[in-house]
């Protein structure tokens, strides 16, 4: 599973999803890509069950890009616990993801396979996403 080696605090605040993304919305290294067309986090568990179902798909042909990774950590408090008595532990580590996003990218294989392994992985991922290619001009 993917995660950070360490970080400067255990506990992070919950900050904003609003608006689209900036940086890391237009395809860099492959043909195909798979971008988010809504804000939400993505867990480390998520982003390695795309990354199989990508792989599988590829058969050992071609690349695969994961352009997300989880850096930010969410708490939870056990069950049944009363109020108070401070912030939960760190349960898992998401990728905060925006609108506009590229998430994986693919390159080296036919369309055809590009299309259906980017496809299986939107299946994996509890934003909705849409298949971009790369636009030669």
């Amino acid at each position: 599973m993917l995660s950070p080696k360490r970080v400067r605090f255990r506990k992070q605040h919950k900050g904003r999803m609003a608006g689209a993304a900036h940086r890391g919305n237009t395809l860099t290294k492959g043909e195909f890509g798979l971008q988010a067309t809504t804000c939400g986090y993505i867990t480390n568990r998520q982003i390695e069950a795309a990354r199989i179902a990508i792989s599988r798909k590829m058969k050992r042909g071609g690349n695969v890009w994961i352009r997300i990774f989880p850096d930010k950590s969410l708490t939870r408090k056990p069950a049944e616990v009363r109020m108070g008595g401070g912030k939960g532990s760190p349960e898992m580590w998401v990728a905060v993801v925006r609108p506009g996003r590229i998430m994986f990218e693919i390159g080296g294989l036919d369309k055809e396979t590009s299309l259906e392994a980017l496809r299986l992985a939107m299946y994996k991922l509890p934003v909705k996403t849409k298949i971009t290619k790369l636009v030669n001009d």
